[in-house]
């Protein structure tokens, strides 16, 4: 059994409170977001799935992934979603030195100006995992570290998609950061879970907002 929280306890909100975890709210927003993309024919399906309902999110990109996908990224920026920082070799920041940690994500954004020159301000930390002096750097740049109050657990190949679903449906309320994954790991729960999710979010008056 996996030691995690599903729905990020309050105490560690409040700890860590210059990273954001949720967007309160009273309109019903809430906040799906994919990590470790873009990925052919996942990222493109995921794309297809936020369409039909309507709702925008935000790709915690890969920086490798971007450069050998570009065309797939400019399928997101079109359709109307936004883009995020996960490193650009999804390092676990604390087995890294700072230095390194922030050379890589700095990486990212050298390889992002040469699709697009619009500056990316949203940063998520590989496994949630990051040290206050690599977060303090990144914050002082201009970066707003982005956390999440749900984790499905997508990418837990020993749960099931019930299981990965229920993880979603019993802890979402308005203003959660949702965290998916769109990656081959993740894929055979997110399948099942993300039009499941989409269908619940549209039953509940909920809509689906990007992080800015």
């Amino acid at each position: 059994m996996k030691l995690r929280w599903i729905k990020t306890h309050w105490l560690i909100k409040k700890i860590f409170s210059n990273y954001i975890w949720a967007i309160p709210n009273a309109e019903n927003k809430v906040y799906l977001t994919f990590d470790d993309g873009p990925t052919p024919e996942i990222t493109n399906w995921t794309l297809t799935e936020l369409q039909k309902y309507e709702a925008k999110a935000t790709f915690f990109c890969i920086g490798d992934n971007l450069i050998k996908y570009p065309e797939i990224y400019k399928e997101i920026i079109q359709k109307g979603h936004a883009i995020g920082n996960h490193t650009f070799n999804h390092l676990n920041g604390w087995k890294t030195n700072t230095q390194t940690y922030i050379e890589n994500a700095i990486l990212f954004e050298t390889e992002l100006n040469k699709i697009d020159t619009r500056k990316c301000n949203l940063f998520r930390p590989p496994f949630g995992k990051i040290k206050s002096s690599q977060a303090n750097f990144l914050r002082k740049n201009g970066y707003k570290i982005i956390m999440w109050d749900v984790l499905s657990a997508d990418y837990d190949q020993t749960i099931s998609p019930q299981e990965c679903l229920e993880n979603v449906l019993k802890n979402i309320s308005s203003g959660s950061i949702i965290v998916f994954h769109d990656s081959i790991k993740g894929f055979k729960n997110l399948e099942f879970v993300l039009p499941r999710t989409l269908e619940f979010i549209k039953n509940r008056g909920y809509s689906c907002e990007v992080l800015n």
